[in-house]
């Protein structure tokens, strides 16, 4: 069965996450990713834990379907490989600091005149533009100065980074888009282009109820816990063994809640929770009233009669429950599949569900350079040239 991406070929110089997720998810569509890996050491998540052996468990979940190519381009001959490799591909990505890719020869004008129609994007922190482009900028730095910290965690608390690295994977879904569009683009009038991308602005452009509160009404947003910044009730409560999630988002379901729910159909008449905007601005005492309800009995109680009621309501899951979730497991989001050093290893699966080109896992991850004489073979070098190159240190 073909995939939607076969034909695509991707150089891919990124490192950690952002660029590896983008890669990633192209090559589960079906691109040809070769990973250019930095010699000698490779990608910087081949040094993050846990280990088997030398081989990393967090460089294995976000590199499979990539082949791997260790490549020394300080060394003329290593950089000559690299512009071989850039002459037919179709997208170019990198994460260096802005003005690195220049140093070493490899930025979008020199690429450029190599491959007319290539897109190259650029992974930074804070973009190859304004006053802080200079800047060293991870992901816990652009959660931070794009707002998300401040907004996140319990009400009076402390700024709180997000439980997984969202500024990184938001710069990688915002890469994956962008190129796809550049591609489609380019079968339109043959031609490239470059794309700037920086993590802060990746992770800016979610915050989009948190921008209306303050362009409409000069509200900064704070930590509110679990509760929504615009309908309620929409969040966390206690209940008598743990804590469920209830979301009567509109009047249809505030007044299931109230009645089928809780049967409490006197807060249907009470003015503070008559609309939607009277319970945001009361929150305090709506949270307050419902809670002194929910705590009253146990989760296993209030679940089956939210889902009975038609109100949309949940467990707060550990992630060990998550992955064992009968839910999550029968919509292949856990995926196993055989890696040369680990063996059997579990994966994340794909979240889109194509009905004619599936995502599908054609490889593993790729150890160290796995690849390298295979990629070189494909692009004219002979067995005898490759040998010297590894003598050399170039791959």
């Amino acid at each position: 069965m073909n995939q939607a991406l076969e034909g695509l070929k991707v150089i891919d110089l990124s490192r950690v996450l952002a660029g590896p997720y983008c890669t990633m998810v192209l090559g589960d569509m079906g691109a040809n990713v070769i990973k250019i890996e930095r010699y000698p050491f490779g990608d910087d998540s081949r040094s993050m834990g846990p280990f088997q052996g030398e081989e990393s468990y967090s460089f294995a979940m976000a590199n499979r379907n990539k082949r791997s190519i260790c490549l020394n381009i300080k060394k003329r001959d290593g950089l000559d490989i690299l512009l071989k490799l850039v002459e037919d591909a179709d997208v170019f990505i990198e994460n260096f600091r802005p003005g690195v890719a220049s140093k070493l020869g490899i930025d979008f004008d020199t690429l450029k005149a190599i491959n007319p129609g290539l897109i190259y994007c650029s992974i930074s922190g804070y973009g190859q533009t304004g006053p802080y482009k200079d800047k060293g900028g991870y992901d816990i730095m652009a959660q931070g100065l794009s707002g998300i910290m401040s907004m996140t965690g319990e009400i009076g608390g402390a700024p709180v980074k997000s439980g997984f690295a969202v500024n990184d994977i938001a710069a990688g879904v915002t890469a994956i888009y962008s190129i796809l569009a550049a591609y489609i683009y380019k079968l339109r009038t043959q031609k490239g282009q470059y794309i700037d991308l920086a993590l802060v602005d990746a992770g800016l452009a979610w915050t989009v109820w948190e921008s209306a509160a303050y362009f409409g009404a000069g509200e900064v947003s704070v930590p509110n816990g679990s509760a929504h910044r615009v309908s309620a009730p929409y969040q966390g409560f206690q209940t008598k063994d743990g804590h469920i999630l209830i979301g009567a988002a509109n009047e249809k379901l505030w007044k299931l809640f109230c009645e089928k729910v809780v049967e409490r159909p006197d807060w249907l008449e009470d003015p503070r929770f008559l609309t939607n905007r009277d319970r945001i601005s009361h929150r305090e005492e709506l949270e307050q009233v419902i809670q002194e309800v929910i705590g009253l009995k146990e989760s296993s109680y209030w679940l089956p009669r939210l889902e009975l009621a038609g109100v949309p309501a949940g467990p707060i899951s550990r992630y060990n429950e998550t992955l064992e979730n009968e839910h999550v497991l029968s919509r292949e989001m856990v995926i196993n599949y055989d890696h040369p050093v680990f063996g059997p290893l579990k994966s994340l699966g794909f979240p889109t569900k194509f009905s004619e080109t599936p995502e599908r896992l054609n490889r593993p991850a790729p150890t160290l350079g796995q690849h390298s004489s295979e990629i070189l073979l494909e692009h004219g070098w002979n067995e005898r040239e490759i040998n010297s190159l590894r003598d050399q240190k170039i791959i």
